[in-house]
């Protein structure tokens, strides 16, 4: 008796919160356009995975040019440049861990890409900087 009665609280619970659930999914549906993803990226000021590839490539062809730009730099550099070098280098790893981290999450929020574009920003600087 008791195994019944705890059987059909459970059967209850189950079925109002599918029942719940359903209705939710039906009201992203009736939603103006995009899909319910899209929806939910849009209210928590996320990207959506395309933006996000995109920005991504943006940033890692600039980290690859700057790349490029300091294994040329290094042929000629003086001794008392090299540290400053050494310090972008590791700044340059700390960047790319960090776009790593965003894109084994599979989402960015804006707050994020725009904070990664700044710190690219501003390691281009101090690469110029030390290109003087």
């Amino acid at each position: 008796m008791k195994q019944t009665i705890v059987l059909s609280i459970l059967m209850l619970c189950l079925s109002s919160t599918y029942s719940f659930a359903q209705m939710g999914h039906g009201m992203m549906r009736e939603m103006p356009g995009g899909t319910m993803h899209e929806h939910m990226m849009g209210h928590e000021g996320m990207m959506n995975h395309e933006q996000m590839k995109g920005n991504m490539a943006d940033m890692m062809n600039q980290l690859s040019g700057m790349m490029g730009r300091m294994s040329e730099m290094m042929k000629d550099m003086p001794k008392e440049k090299m540290h400053q070098m050494s310090s972008l280098m590791r700044d340059m790893c700390l960047e790319m861990n960090r776009m790593s981290e965003m894109m084994g999450k599979g989402a960015a929020t804006d707050e994020e890409i725009k904070a990664a574009h700044h710190s690219i920003n501003e390691l281009k600087k101090r690469l110029s900087e030390i290109a003087k």
